[in-house]
């Protein structure tokens, strides 16, 4: 597998017991344990005898925590003694993982693969693998798979066809079986309609959803077909479940959404679809609220989808893309929309503190200090930062411009580069500082006999190899924005065309500080082979980047002469 060190996979483990809060307790602290994971949400049902647990984080920290919450539940729950409304088959009933971002749909299988193996070793509990990390067609249903419960699990278990996945194909009698498995994030959104009719919500709910509405003769019967059958008429969006309702809180209908695939189907086509549907059945969509967390890549498209509406650049702030969406959707319309408390990757941030949300005045205190970091790394790549993002204003400012309106797609096109470029930059600012703890770390290793000598000289030649990476991505990513301000010299507004040449000085700074770093920590790795190639490609960029500054210095002079 590929390094997941910036992937954010969700967990929602189903436990059977809601009542016994010591219980579902103990389960949760066990998920608390675990570094790199943050408990979001614990839901206890009382009539179900059910809890459902919500965490996020790292994908093989989120694996780590479900493993033990699953053995605990095993521990403490006895489904010999459960009741409950809901059906079920196992102490832990269903526990499926989601991918939020920087990871697909099929690495997140294996990391369920990874789970179900573990639970089956670890815990001694059978596992069933569903819906995308399924075995076959036919265990791709939750409920197939459950069918028969806990109590039919025994003799259901030794038919062939039912063989677990992960484990002996034996009875667990005390924690029964565990179904595990990875689906597509579920979005739940409310759409606020200017009316206090449930059956006119209804009737937008019918057009969008993906079930659509039961089809009807002139007379209003519903038809079958010849197997008696109900004939449905499909809605308009695939991957949405819809049904309308009236809040009596707030004194509104809504229409009332699940959004199975944020892909399939964007947040922002299910508001505008549900606006088209009100108005076409005289009625006005005032706002919308999500319901629980939403990931960061379906407010950053929502904002992206109104700007280009309008005919604006894409390539502005994460921050202002947000608010773009939450003012185009009426997020706000019920309740304050804060961010930092439903963005899932917001809610996963370290609260350690960080050189780039320091003010300039603190960072620069910071580097001045007598600790060794942050360093020529750190300021080389907030360097390249500042540079990447003057290209990204000249672009920004080109978009608007006055007169070249037939123009704003281009250099949007540019500023969403310059805006990526910048993004990475300031991550490699705190991150070559950490490059630098993790060698400190491997030098305070033991280095006591032979094995623990080993192992420190291994730790320390791959953190020093990291440590060299860190710096040649830097110098990657402020090489690349050469392009970005040569264009914007060339053919951005003219009024800032200085801003493009203060920002290729800026790259060409980032270039040549970070092959400084990348040199000296490479002094005694150079005919290494994850290093060689690098410090090859680190000369070439270090020579060139002065060629690239010259052709964009010499395009600003003429302009302002």
């Amino acid at each position: 597998m590929r390094d997941f060190k910036n992937a954010v996979i969700e967990c929602v483990p189903n436990f059977s017991e809601g009542c016994n809060m010591g219980i579902i307790n103990q389960i949760t602290a066990e998920v608390e344990k675990i570094e790199g994971v943050r408990l979001l949400d614990v839901d206890p049902g009382k009539a179900t005898n059910r809890t459902v647990v919500t965490f996020v984080g790292n994908p093989y920290a989120v694996v780590d925590a479900a493993v033990v919450a699953i053995k605990k539940a095993g521990e403490l729950i006895d489904m010999r003694n459960h009741k409950g409304e809901h059906p079920r088959m196992g102490a832990t009933d269903v526990c499926p993982l989601i991918p939020v971002s920087g990871i697909t749909m099929e690495e997140t299988v294996e990391f369920a693969k990874m789970l179900g193996k573990r639970v089956a070793a670890e815990a001694g509990i059978p596992v069933y693998m569903y819906e995308y990390a399924a075995s076959a067609d036919y265990r791709r249903n939750l409920a197939d798979i459950r069918s028969g419960e806990y109590e039919g699990l025994a003799a259901k278990i030794v038919k062939p066809e039912w063989k677990p996945d992960f484990g002996k194909a034996e009875f667990n009698e005390r924690s029964g079986a565990t179904v595990i498995g990875a689906r597509n994030f579920l979005i739940a959104y409310n759409v606020n309609l200017n009316t206090t009719s449930t059956r006119r919500a209804n009737s937008v709910a019918f057009d969008i959803r993906e079930k659509g509405r039961q089809k009807k003769d002139e007379k209003g019967k519903a038809l079958k077909n010849a197997q008696g059958e109900t004939i449905w008429e499909p809605g308009l969006l695939k991957c949405t479940k819809a049904i309308g309702w009236f809040i009596e809180e707030y004194g509104i209908a809504q229409v009332s959404i699940n959004l199975t695939n944020m892909y399939t189907t964007p947040l922002h086509v299910v508001f505008d679809t549900a606006c088209e549907r009100a108005t076409a059945r005289g009625m006005r969509v005032t706002g919308s609220e999500l319901v629980g967390l939403v990931p960061l890549h379906a407010l950053l498209e929502a904002g992206k989808y109104f700007l280009r509406k309008q005919q604006r650049s894409v390539g502005v702030s994460e921050a202002e893309l947000i608010k773009i969406a939450v003012k185009s959707m009426g997020l706000d319309e019920l309740g304050p929309f804060d961010p930092q408390k439903k963005v899932i990757e917001y809610q996963l941030r370290s609260g350690g503190k960080k050189l780039v949300d320091m003010t300039v005045a603190g960072f620069v205190s910071e580097t001045a200090s007598e600790s060794p970091a942050p360093g020529g790394g750190s300021i080389a790549a907030s360097c390249g930062a500042m540079g990447a993002a003057l290209g990204t204003m000249v672009a920004n400012l080109s978009s608007h411009k006055k007169g070249w309106d037939e123009r704003w797609e281009e250099f949007s096109n540019y500023a969403e580069q310059g805006q990526a470029m910048v993004r990475e930059l300031l991550e490699l600012v705190d991150e070559d500082t950490n490059a630098f703890n993790k060698i400190m770390a491997a030098f305070g290793l033991p280095k006591g006999n032979a094995e623990e000598k080993a192992a420190r000289t291994a730790a320390i030649e791959a953190a020093t190899i990291y440590a060299i990476k860190i710096p040649f991505r830097t110098m990657e990513v402020a090489f690349s924005s050469f392009e970005l301000e040569k264009q914007m010299a060339a053919i951005g507004n003219p009024n800032s065309v200085s801003d493009a040449g203060v920002g290729a000085l800026c790259a060409r700074t980032a270039v040549k500080g970070a092959y400084l770093n990348v040199k000296i920590n490479a002094q005694s790795l150079h005919e290494h082979p994850e290093v060689k190639p690098l410090l090859e490609k680190a000369e070439y960029m270090n020579t060139q980047c002065d060629v690239l500054e010259q052709e964009v210095w010499k395009i600003v002079l003429e302009k302002i002469k």
